[in-house]
């Protein structure tokens, strides 16, 4: 029986890195503030494995065939893609990965009615991955990376309540297939409002974002399931505020029981997204099942 012994989740952005420098000393705050948490809780619950559900940005697809979620395989995960290097202004990274688990994952989600799909070749990998990579110093950290890369663009794609019971497979996954004493943290990565490269590339909804993360610390799944609808996702921020669709995935597998933190926000124009970030106590939870 494994155990989730972490689950948080995170905004990305390009400019996180490339731009982060002439952001407000405030909202550069925020950003340590996030990371730092996150990565502080994994110091201390240290897994074995991170699985991440980050948004694939048609890196990892064709339109016409294009997975909603594509396990990474590799047995070491590198990036950023040579494409994105100068985009993102970060650092190169390489972190180990876990063949064996993503196997598994595959086959589990299978057997539970998700369909999910692996590639064994390193995956092409932008601000989705790079971010929360290079923020956390994960390839230093010590766990194994299983990433998992989530549709959240190309139509029809599963919605928030079909995320939610992605989660629940995962974590019933996790403690029902994965052997005795491993340990994994979850992580979901994208959003919050943004809406790149559309009319309205520098607006930030900070009202909508504030809203869903007060959802989430309130702790009502079943209101945030009725009330965050793919329509409010698209008003928020045409093609991008979808992206909070991985968060739900996590929300799903950390479920209930686990009180929801928020790490903080903030709006930098610049940033062209909403940064924000929360964290789960995963102990709640377990206490609360016995």
């Amino acid at each position: 029986m494994g155990r989730i012994v972490s689950a948080s989740a995170a905004s990305h952005a390009p400019g996180l890195i490339g731009l982060f420098d002439g952001a407000p000393p405030e909202s550069q705050q925020v950003v340590r503030n996030i990371f730092g948490r996150i990565r502080k809780d994994w110091e201390s619950s240290r897994p074995d494995v991170v699985i991440a559900f980050a948004n694939d940005h048609l890196a990892n697809g064709r339109p016409r065939v294009y997975p909603d979620f594509l396990i990474g395989m590799a047995d070491r995960h590198e990036g950023p893609a040579e494409w994105y290097q100068e985009w993102i202004g970060c650092r190169d990274y390489a972190v180990p990965g876990d063949p064996e688990i993503a196997e598994q994952l595959l086959t589990g989600m299978t057997q539970r009615g998700i369909r999910m799909f692996g590639q064994r070749e390193n995956l092409e990998f932008d601000d989705n991955i790079s971010i929360p990579t290079v923020w956390t110093d994960l390839d230093t950290l010590g766990p194994a990376l299983v990433p998992i890369m989530h549709n959240v663009t190309v139509p029809p794609f599963p919605g928030p309540k079909e995320c939610y019971r992605v989660g629940q497979a995962v974590r019933e996954f996790v403690e029902r297939d994965l052997p005795d004493g491993c340990r994994v943290a979850l992580l979901g990565t994208g959003g919050l409002s943004h809406e790149p490269g559309g009319k309205r590339y520098f607006f930030i909804d900070e009202e909508f974002d504030h809203w869903f993360l007060g959802l989430l610390e309130a702790g009502d799944h079943e209101r945030l399931l009725e009330e965050v609808t793919l329509e409010r996702l698209e008003a928020a921020g045409a093609g991008g505020t979808a992206e909070l669709l991985s968060w739900i995935v996590v929300l799903g597998a950390a479920g209930p029981a686990a009180r929801c933190e928020s790490l903080g926000y903030t709006a930098y124009e610049n940033w062209k997204s909403g940064v924000g970030g929360v964290l789960w106590h995963i102990e709640d939870a377990q206490d609360a099942r016995g």
